[in-house]
Formats: C-alpha cells, structure tokens, sequence
C-alpha cells in the first residue's frame, strides 16, 4: 500500500473536527478564517520584478452563527455531551 501523504477535508469536516477538538457541544458553528495582506516584489524570471501582493491565512477557527450552512454545523448534532 502507498504511503499517504495528503489527506483533504472539506470546509464543513473542518468545522466538524474543530468543534470535537475544542469540545464544544452547543451553538452553530462556521468556519473563520482570517487572511493577511502583505507586498513585495518577486522577481518571475532573470529579467523581470514585478510588485507582488502576498495573502497569507493567519488564523484558522471557528465562529459561532445562528443558522446552519455549508460551512456551518450545529455542535449538539456533530458533538453531543
């Protein structure tokens, strides 16, 4: 058997295991994400510079909402006590 070297969530099993890592049993939870926002210039060949705007995510988590949504899942559903 190959050896595994990427496993992929979606955004809702993200969700999921963040809220039994964080055992939380109630509310609506989303997926938060926060980006950043940095310049500079990249040099894309010998002969080229060209200014750059980098992105980088800061901060993974979790926001609490009121209503269930494709990046939103109730905590009593997917944790209960």
């Amino acid at each position: 058997m190959p050896e595994i070297r990427t496993i992929t969530l979606s955004h809702k099993e993200v969700v999921e295991a963040l809220i039994r890592y964080q055992e939380i049993h109630e509310g609506i939870w989303q997926l938060y994400v926060e980006f950043g926002i940095a310049a500079a210039n990249i040099a894309t060949g010998e002969d080229q510079i060209l200014p750059s705007a980098i992105v980088p995510v800061q901060k993974i988590g979790l926001h609490r909402v009121e209503k269930e949504s494709l990046i939103a899942v109730d905590a009593s559903k997917v944790n209960p006590k």
